[in-house]
């Protein structure tokens, strides 16, 4: 026994406090700046955390892995790229050897990049000027796995488009379309996309069946 103390509770606390300090930080009331994180994920996920926020639960230290690399000495520094009147606001985990590195937590080995981390790197080499970058993944019993990228002109045309997107849809104040995928059913917005409130009548099997209480 470790006393009447709540532990995982406290480490909780302390994960959630952490994220926190290490979250990029986004000014929602800036719809000229819009972050890569942004558009590489749902547009309907970003657009809600700038209108209408809510927290996101941080599962674990795992979960920090990236915000911890880009605050230590080797972390880069963020960037801007124009778009017409709006900046593209993006930031690699680090820079070596001139190419971009992305460290991501992963519960398993995966078998090919996920396709948001692969339009966040190929950006990031467009803002940075660099030619090529990798994506490393680490698991929680310590197995790493990595992809490398050379950058691609029309995926970086695609996340462009989405900023325009999402600056236009900011502007006029309308929620972006349904954009379903495996990530979904851990998006603290879920119910908001998925689940609509219904008022029914509570009622029993024998109710339903035809019987009386009586009966």
């Amino acid at each position: 026994m470790m006393g009447d103390r709540d532990f995982r509770s406290l480490i909780k606390n302390a994960v959630e406090s952490i994220g926190r300090e290490l979250e990029i930080e986004i000014d929602s009331k800036d719809i000229k700046t819009i972050h890569l994180k942004e558009v590489v994920q749902c547009l309907r996920r970003s657009y809600y955390d700038r209108i209408d926020p809510k927290e996101v639960e941080r599962r674990g230290f795992s979960d920090l892995l990236s915000g911890l690399l880009r605050k230590l000495q080797f972390g880069s520094n963020p960037k801007e790229y124009v778009i017409d009147d709006i900046k593209l606001k993006g930031q690699a985990d680090m820079i070596a050897d001139d190419s971009i590195i992305l460290f991501r937590p992963t519960n398993s080995t995966p078998q090919d990049p996920k396709a948001n981390d692969l339009l966040y790197l190929n950006a990031c080499m467009w803002i940075y000027e660099k030619k090529d970058g990798m994506i490393i993944y680490i698991s929680g019993n310590r197995e790493e796995s990595s992809f490398a990228l050379i950058r691609d002109k029309k995926m970086f045309e695609e996340v462009v488009r989405r900023v325009r997107v999402l600056n236009d849809l900011l502007k006029e104040q309308k929620t972006p379309i349904l954009e379903p995928s495996m990530e979904c059913t851990d998006c603290q917005y879920y119910q908001r996309c998925y689940i609509t409130k219904k008022n029914t009548k509570q009622t029993s099997l024998a109710e339903m069946l035809g019987f009386s209480k009586d009966d």
